[in-house]
């Protein structure tokens, strides 16, 4: 079967027929009636075809995810960012977007609206209506990270409905045991068989697991909603999610095939993922059916990765690299060696050229603070076109995170044990070519960066939480996990802080390549070019340099230390809890609807 993004350009032929009725928004009502049409009420959804066709609009909901913008993963950002502004104090409900779902939302209620008239195989029909709940689950939950509260409408709602339309926020509680009655029932119905261009029943396991998890540790932690003792029936069914995926698997596993850094690659950077057995939905790119995807613009373009997240990747030996002498202190150049191979397959190493054809290293630029991302870059020009040209496949949901939920929940809960380690984590750490995470040595030998960066991990199980959450970061680092972890972990402080890049040791020539020579210079100001005075004049001449004055990038020590950016300094941030792990309403939306309350901390 195609792939869904190219399945949907096929099938914008038939979708044509709800031209008349799906008015997906209205700039003065999100739900304004859907206007009645014989072609479309009388004779569609007639059939499991049918369902099939109109359910194939719904794969664009859930689109891959090739970066962590923003998160403490990220050094600086040159676009523009919702969260980032809220964090300088910019945001409010009068210039916010958002509050912009309900479009799909209605789409797939509208189909859910007519399953009276469809008839056929049982079986099939469930599968389809599976479908339709699983997107609904994943749309709804995803208002209910940026809102908490919100509207609960399981039907297309009429313009004459005032009550409906006007109605107030339901409890956090009422709407996430719709979204899991939904994905109960999507993983109860959906087929088992199918390619991972589709949704199929591991694929709803997944999402229910993702979804349990989520909401078990946002209860936990988030001490403010009072909803810690129904906590553990989320996480309890993380795990049950989980397990039944790792024992009823249908062939899938963790990519290995012994080469470390090549195999983690190729779930990034292939150019065919649809026989990987790790890769659980993907979205498919091919050349020659004119679909493609933008991931080239990972590498150099608005932003690069932090200090934070590199010094979390640990040394080959499973030792910690923040336990190196001056850690803190060393180049780009020495950061590299002896590392967990994903380290490099994330962040360019030096030496790294974007045409393997060609030696000819890429300088990383200080002002994006020197670690670019290279994880979901296209490594074969060929497969590298610019602008929305590029054909890599992208995984969706792997088994990789499926065997994360698995061991976090069961941390969480107090029920893990080293063998429930060896067959998640040790999976993990096995393709890496890295030792096996032991449960005594995490719990005794405690990390104080990471217990000083989750303050509120506490108990039997506090190392091993914290050694969970590192191996979670760098193994799905740059797949847009990193922001909802740290609101469900209730880590938003670590937003605050300023990043980091990286350490550079004095002003003057600086080496990036590893070749041991000077790429450039980081001077103070044009006038400055003391440091350089040991180069020839047409070196000088030559070399680029790059200077304070220019107010983009300084140093943390002053003529020495990490890059830190400018901006950061001039534009504070704050994180204020609650209000900010929320996104406010658009204050337009409450003016059409006063019932509505804006979340804790933006009334």
């Amino acid at each position: 079967m195609l792939a869904f993004n190219h399945t949907i350009m096929r099938i914008q032929k038939y979708l044509l027929l709800f031209s008349m009725i799906l008015i997906l928004g209205c700039k003065k009502d999100f739900l304004n009636r859907l206007p009645k049409s014989s072609i479309t009420e009388d004779k569609f959804f007639k059939s499991p075809a049918d369902l099939e066709t109109y359910t194939n609009g719904f794969y664009s909901m859930i689109p891959p995810v090739y970066e962590d913008i923003f998160s403490d993963n990220l050094s600086t950002l040159t676009g523009v960012s919702t969260v980032d502004n809220m964090l300088r104090g910019s945001v409010t409900p009068g210039n916010v977007a958002g509050w912009d779902a309900w479009g799909n939302i209605r789409k797939i209620n509208f189909m859910m609206d007519h399953l009276d008239q469809t008839t056929g195989d049982p079986v099939t029909i469930k599968h389809f209506v599976g479908i339709a709940r699983f997107f609904r689950a994943f749309v709804y939950y995803q208002e209910v990270k940026k809102y908490g509260d919100l509207p609960w409408y399981g039907s297309v709602v009429a313009f004459t409905d005032e009550a409906q339309l006007k109605k107030a926020k339901d409890p956090r509680a009422l709407v996430v045991d719709s979204v899991m009655a939904d994905l109960e029932y999507a993983a109860a119905n959906i087929k088992p068989d199918g390619t991972n261009t589709r949704i199929t029943k591991k694929a709803a396991l997944t999402l229910l697991a993702r979804i349990a998890l989520h909401e078990g540790t946002f209860r936990k932690y988030h001490n403010e909603l009072n909803l810690q003792n129904t906590a553990n029936k989320f996480l309890e069914r993380a795990v049950a999610a989980s397990e039944q995926i790792m024992t009823g698997n249908g062939g899938l596993s963790i990519y290995n095939t012994g080469s470390p850094a090549l195999d983690f690659r190729t779930l990034f950077c292939s150019n065919s993922l649809a026989s990987n057995p790790e890769v659980i939905l993907l979205s498919k790119n091919d050349k020659t059916e004119a679909v493609a995807n933008n991931t080239h613009t990972v590498f150099d373009y608005q932003w690069a990765l932090s200090t934070s997240l590199a010094n979390d990747f640990l040394m080959l030996d499973g030792s910690r690299f923040t336990d190196v002498a001056n850690y803190d202190q060393k180049k780009l150049t020495e950061i590299f060696a002896n590392r967990d191979p994903r380290f490099a397959e994330t962040i360019m190493p030096p030496g790294f050229g974007t045409n393997p054809a060609v030696n000819s290293p890429f300088v990383a630029k200080p002002t994006f603070g020197g670690y670019l991302q290279i994880k979901f870059y296209p490594r074969d020009p060929a497969l590298r076109g610019g602008w929305v040209l590029n054909y890599t496949d992208l995984p969706i949901m792997r088994y990789a995170e499926v065997l994360l939920i698995n061991a976090e929940a069961k941390a969480e809960l107090g029920t893990i044990t080293q063998a429930d380690l060896d067959r998640t984590i040790g999976l993990l750490r096995s393709r890496a070519g890295m030792p096996a995470l032991n449960m005594s040595v995490a719990n005794t030998n405690i990390d104080p960066v990471l217990a000083s960066r989750y303050e509120n991990v506490s108990g039997v199980n506090q190392g091993l939480l914290l050694e969970i959450r590192r191996e979670r970061r760098v193994e799905l680092a740059c797949e847009g996990f990193r922001y909802d972890d740290l609101m469900r972990w209730k880590s938003g402080k670590l937003l605050a802080e300023d990043p980091k890049g990286m350490y550079v040791p004095a002003l003057g020539g600086l080496d990036v390549t590893g070749d041991g020579k000077a790429d450039y210079a980081i001077l103070e100001s044009p006038s400055a070019l003391g440091p350089i005075a040991n180069l020839t004049p047409d070196e000088q001449k030559k070399i680029v340099k790059y200077y304070f004055s220019e107010n983009v990038f300084y140093l943390s020590n002053g003529t020495s230390g990490n890059v830190m950016f400018t901006k950061d300094k001039l534009q504070k941030r704050q994180f204020i809890e609650p209000r900010y792990y929320y996104l406010p309403i658009p204050v337009q939306q409450t003016v059409l609807n006063p019932n509505l309350k804006q979340p804790p901390g933006w009334e």
